[in-house]
């Protein structure tokens, strides 16, 4: 059981969401959120508050009469439920719930108890609002996703829950849960924040850590195929960059390949003193970058994803909502804490190196299957009859096609704002799009990842390199000998793409 008091950190997501962990809210959250509330219904009784008693965005210079003040909410909360699009899938629709939760739970947004104990039990029952891509632009908040979410939890709209969708009503009413209770601006509190694109972008991250560790254990099992010689991950090479990064990376892949027999000492070939050359050297002196650069290529990937994650993290534990209710100072600010110019930054930094990913993974399969690269492994790591049979060939097709998406796609959303809401916002962050484009990013990674894998698994087969293999290359390779065929006659291969590119996604490399 998580129990939620104050922060939440990035573990408590990855528990949450990848391991079905319950939450309990503490005594001390509830009763903050309750002061809050008890605070703005009095503080609002004789001055003007946006969003209580007055209209939104541009028509907030109408005043609202006190019988309408509820209704106003219920308003906002339909009106906006405008999204359009594919669903969000549940992992991503429920750690926007979570976050939306924790920054509510601040007690900065005046809002009823009501709101965070329903939105506990839909987690808890893994009940998850049906809310679309489409319709947020990130400033303001990501308004029309947490449209659908309120919409949820007034008791409307449609809800995912046990693999099928169905009507909200339904749902709570077999489970016994009870809408929440609009009272003062339960609708524009639930709005008016960056909780979609800060869920979106912390699913983002755990799967964008899981990716890269997949790509050192490709990197460094290709160091093997080759036989690389092992000074390009040295730690003294390394060290003499400062980049915490690299001599990450670095670290990983002396790791991997410690107890290896394939990885070579340069003292002991080329430093010799043994050479019968006189003009040109027959062995390779140094390996190509895809081979050699990985701790300088995949260095900023690692971190920037700590950067990411820490953004991320600040924001899901900040006040993302206009006004702020300051119960200690006994004030209501107004200002711009719905923007979300800071997570679209950084999921546009997130989905550049993703894709830099891809192109090294890229990179990396046509080096094992062009034979004159490489020249240890037959034509398209062909295992059948050359000529007749075509190996993974047409498996590159499918990598280079979603190489080339990733790099189109990794073009800014950060940049890309277009004014709206009659010019009130005439600045946005596009956020909602930014963490969307890049879960398709990832994605589509984990689909090239996918295609070098299954090729490093042909030319493992092909060089009967196991009993010299490195004991977490080998421990992998036995498990994907499960799902991976040896591949002498062609047969058609999403099927088994597909089964490695969902391993991949669910599975630690280390």
């Amino acid at each position: 059981m998580l129990h939620i008091k104050d922060a939440l950190d990035f573990e408590d997501f990855f528990q949450v969401l990848l391991h079905d962990q319950k939450i309990e809210l503490d005594t001390t959250l509830l009763k903050r959120v309750s002061e809050s509330f008890d605070f703005l219904k009095e503080f609002s009784e004789n001055k003007i508050i946006y969003g209580v008693n007055t209209g939104f965005g541009p028509m907030a210079q109408y005043k609202i009469k006190e019988k309408d003040r509820v209704k106003l909410q219920f308003n906002l909360i339909r009106s906006h439920a405008s999204g359009m699009g594919k669903p969000m899938e549940p992992m991503y629709v429920k750690a926007l719930m979570l976050a939306r939760l924790n920054t509510l739970a601040l007690g900065k947004s005046g809002v009823h108890s009501s709101v965070i104990e329903t939105m506990t039990s839909l987690i808890n029952k893994n009940i998850t609002p049906v809310i679309y891509e489409h319709g947020g632009v990130g400033a303001s908040g990501d308004l029309v996703q947490l449209a659908h979410l309120a919409l949820v939890l007034i008791g409307e709209g449609e809800v995912f829950f046990e693999g099928e969708r169905r009507k909200t009503k339904e749902v709570f009413n077999s489970e016994n849960i009870d809408p929440i209770k609009i009272e003062l601006r339960e609708g524009l509190g639930l709005m008016n924040g960056t909780s979609a694109m800060t869920g979106i972008g912390i699913v983002n991250v755990i799967y964008a850590k899981r990716l890269l560790d997949w790509s050192i254990f490709c990197s460094s099992a290709i160091n093997e195929i080759v036989q690389a010689y092992d000074d390009h991950l040295s730690e003294e090479l390394n060290n003499a960059k400062l980049h915490v990064g690299q001599q990450k990376i670095a670290r990983k892949m002396r790791s991997h390949l410690s107890d290896s027999q394939l990885t070579r000492d340069r003292n002991e070939h080329l430093y010799s003193g043994n050479h019968s050359e006189k003009e040109y050297f027959k062995e390779k002196v140094q390996e190509y970058y895809s081979l050699r650069c990985v701790p300088q290529v995949l260095g900023p990937v690692y971190d920037t994803i700590e950067n990411v994650k820490k953004i991320l993290l600040e924001e899901v534990n900040s006040a993302n909502d206009n006004p702020i209710i300051d119960v200690k100072s006994k004030q209501v600010y107004h200002g711009g804490n719905f923007h979300g110019d800071y997570v679209s930054l950084e999921m546009d930094k997130l989905k550049l190196v993703v894709t830099k990913l891809s192109i090294l993974a890229e990179r990396q399969l046509n080096y094992l299957l062009n034979n004159k690269l490489n020249n240890i492994l037959p034509p398209f790591v062909n295992l059948g009859v050359l000529g007749l049979n075509f190996g993974m060939q047409g498996a590159q097709f499918s990598a280079v096609s979603t190489t080339a998406e990733n790099q189109m796609l990794s073009n800014s959303m950060y940049v890309h704002s277009i004014p709206n809401n009659n010019d009130n916002q005439d600045i946005v962050s596009m956020g909602t799009n930014a963490a969307n484009i890049t879960k398709t990013v990832i994605e589509n990674s984990f689909q090239v990842i996918s295609v070098e894998l299954v090729t490093i698994m042909q030319a493992l087969k092909y060089l009967d390199f196991n009993d010299k293999l490195s004991s977490k290359t080998l421990e992998k390779v036995k498990i994907f000998e499960n799902i991976i065929p040896e591949i002498k006659e062609d047969l058609s291969l999403s099927e088994t793409l597909e089964q490695v590119k969902v391993y991949l996604q669910n599975n630690d490399a280390y």
